[in-house]
This record gives C-alpha cells, sequence and structure tokens, in this order.
C-alpha cells in the first residue's frame, strides 16, 4: 500500500492562507486533519477533515487531538502554522498565549501522538540583518527588534528543548505573496506609488536595502518536501525559504512605478528617521483619515537588509524556488489596473474618491 495513504498530516492554523494552500496541496496524498479556530471559507478536499481547536487552550488542544488519536492514524506531520502576527506593533499578551504556548501545547501533543515530525513556521526575521552582498545562513546571529520576531525566537528554543523522540523542523520563511499579492508590505508599496502620496517619494532608509520574498507555492513546495524527507532529516535543524535575490526598496519602488504609470524615473529620497518617525506620528494621530501603514516604529527597521543563503534548503530537500518577486509584479499590477476597486477590497485598503474610478 502507498505509504502516503497510510498517514495523517495535522496542519494547524488550516484556514489561513498559508495553511489552506497546504492542505489543498497534500491532501491528495495524506488524509489532512485541518486544526483552527475559524472553519473554512471553502469546501475542503474529500481527504481533510475539519476540527476546530483554540492552540490557547490546554482542553480545546487536547479534545482536538485525542480525536484524532481514535481514528489510529500515523501521524507523518504536524504542520504547526497558527500563530499570533499584527503590524501595529503594539505588545500584546497574545504572542506569548498563541506562538509560544500554543506552540507548546501543540507539540506536546505531537509527542503523545507520536507524530514522525513537527514542522514550525518560523520567520527569517529571527536573524540579525545582514548587509547587501552577505547572504544569511541558519548559523547567521539571532535578534530581533520587535514582539512578532521575539516570539518566534522564543519559540524556536522552546521546540529545541521540548521536542523529545519527535523530529523537528524550523522552517525560517521569508515576506510571503502570491500572484495577487497578499503581502501587506509589497500591496502598500504600490498603494502608494499607485495614487502617486508623497510618500511613494521618500525612505527614512538605504534604498539599496530590502528583504527576501517568497511565492506562496513556494513555501507549500518546501512544505511538502519537507514532509517527504522527515526520514532522514536531522533530530532538529532550522532551514531558511526564501528567494536568494533581494531587491533594494529603490529597485522595487522603480519597477512598480514603471508597471503602474509607465514611469522608468521614478525617484525616492532617503530622508532623516527624525522626519521620518515625526510625520509617520502626526498622520497615526490625525483623526478623520485611513490609518497609515508606516508607523513610527518601522522607522527604525529601515535599514534592516535580509539577504538569504539557501543552499541548507536544496542540500536537505532538494527545495528551489520556482517564482522571483521581480517577474510576479507584472500580475499583481495587472490586476490593480484591471479593477482597482476589487484590488483595494482584496487588500482591505480604501480607495481614494476619483483614483482609479
Amino acid at each position: 500500500m502507498d505509504v502516503g495513504q497510510t498517514h495523517g498530516i495535522i496542519v494547524t492554523g488550516s484556514s489561513g492562507l498559508l495553511g489552506s494552500n497546504v492542505v489543498s496541496s497534500l491532501a491528495g496524498e495524506y488524509e489532512v486533519f485541518c486544526l483552527d479556530r475559524h472553519e473554512p471559507t471553502e469546501d475542503l478536499p474529500l481527504a481533510a477533515e475539519f476540527i476546530p481547536v483554540d492552540v490557547s487552550s490546554d482542553e480545546s488542544v487536547r479534545q482536538a487531538f485525542a480525536r484524532i488519536a481514535k481514528l489510529g492514524r500515523r501521524i507523518a506531520s504536524v504542520v504547526h502554522l497558527a500563530a499570533y502576527y499584527d503590524f501595529s506593533g503594539e505588545p500584546s499578551d497574545l504572542y506569548e498565549k498563541v506562538t509560544v504556548q500554543g506552540t507548546r501545547r501543540v507539540l506536546a501533543a505531537s509527542r503523545e501522538l507520536h507524530a514522525e515530525q513537527f514542522i514550525f513556521s518560523s520567520s527569517m526575521l529571527v536573524h540579525q540583518p545582514t548587509t547587501p552582498g552577505v547572504p544569511i545562513n541558519e548559523a547567521w546571529p539571532l535578534g530581533a527588534k520587535w514582539d512578532y520576531p521575539r516570539s518566534k525566537i522564543k519559540t524556536e528554543n522552546l521546540v529545541v528543548a521540548e521536542h523529545g523522540p519527535v523530529p523537528a523542523v524550523i522552517l525560517r520563511i521569508a515576506g510571503v505573496y502570491t500572484d495577487s499579492c497578499d503581502s501587506i508590505p509589497i500591496a502598500n508599496q504600490i498603494q502608494r506609488i499607485y495614487e502617486k502620496r508623497f510618500t511613494s517619494h521618500v525612505y527614512p532608509g538605504d534604498t539599496a536595502r530590502g528583504q527576501s520574498f517568497v511565492h506562496l507555492d513556494d513555501v507549500v513546495d518546501a512544505i511538502r518536501l519537507t514532509i517527504e524527507s522527515r526520514a532522514k532529516l536531522p533530530a532538529v535543524v532550522p532551514i531558511l525559504i526564501g528567494e536568494p535575490e533581494t531587491y533594494g526598496y529603490d529597485q522595487l519602488q522603480r519597477e512598480i512605478a514603471l508597471l503602474v504609470h509607465g514611469d522608468a524615473d521614478w525617484r525616492t529620497e532617503q530622508i532623516p528617521k527624525l522626519i521620518a518617525r515625526t510625520g509617520a506620528w502626526v498622520q497615526d494621530i490625525i483623526p478623520g483619515i485611513e490609518e497609515p501603514f508606516i508607523k513610527p516604529w518601522m522607522i527604525d527597521l529601515a535599514d534592516d537588509h535580509y539577504e538569504l543563503d539557501i543552499s541548507r534548503a536544496a542540500r536537505l530537500l532538494g527545495w528551489k524556488p520556482h517564482h522571483r518577486l521581480i517577474e510576479t509584479l507584472p500580475r499583481m499590477i495587472g490586476e490593480l489596473k484591471a479593477d482597482p476597486e476589487s484590488w483595494y477590497e482584496h487588500h482591505r485598503l480604501t480607495l481614494p474618491s476619483g483614483v482609479g474610478r
């Protein structure tokens, strides 16, 4: 009998963008148990079952995993995607309750099920930034400046300490995007240029710096390959997942402006951080206008550069990305220009009156 058909996969955070695509990809080969607080928005594949769970609750996690245990399935992998994330930069106890302690609960339940593998979705942001031309590898020093990556570092340490007999893989994933965009920072950068805002011509950091991104389909592929490689991977291993080419902020600005406005010479000036921080603070407190994406706390991160060495992913998983952000931008912006209202609605942005109509 095909091994894939005798094994189950547990996916937490299964109703999210990444989780739902992981479920769809794996359901043809495995029986997939979809764990999430929210029911899926679309019908699940026949080989998938939704089980409600709140990872911040001991009892909820216990009940969900007990239900799976009763079925007697061998669990090939627990793909743990559930976590707390917030772009506001405000402190929240949910980082501890959901990301850290939620992982502890799911990991403990995975040990009881004798799962063959535990995959934790982390972030490349757990690493200290680098400089252009010096790619980060998995041995690069860790260090975080805000609560989201801090929670990931803390959770990574927990996984290393408590995985026990269950082999663990920590996937440090770059910023995810899709053909339709579905990336908050990219969508907001496109918005600023599309609307020709003043803020689309200024940046409070070195415009030659940027961060690595990765297409959603390539992340799903990396997770599938991680599961398939489970018998030969180390007992615990971090792996960076992202595109090896990082585009500087100015390069992206020019490419977006060319696609949106046909402007091949879009100018972006570097401004002092103090001015940028003050401007962001003023925008943030003025009533009656759309809440700006750029927050004062983001200003200090403007010089951070994330460029990845993905040789470990290639060596251990046989993985490489099949997409490039720069080649996907025309599809993103093509959708925007074809139907601005739908694009703005999809990205939860407010289309100004008279713009793109």
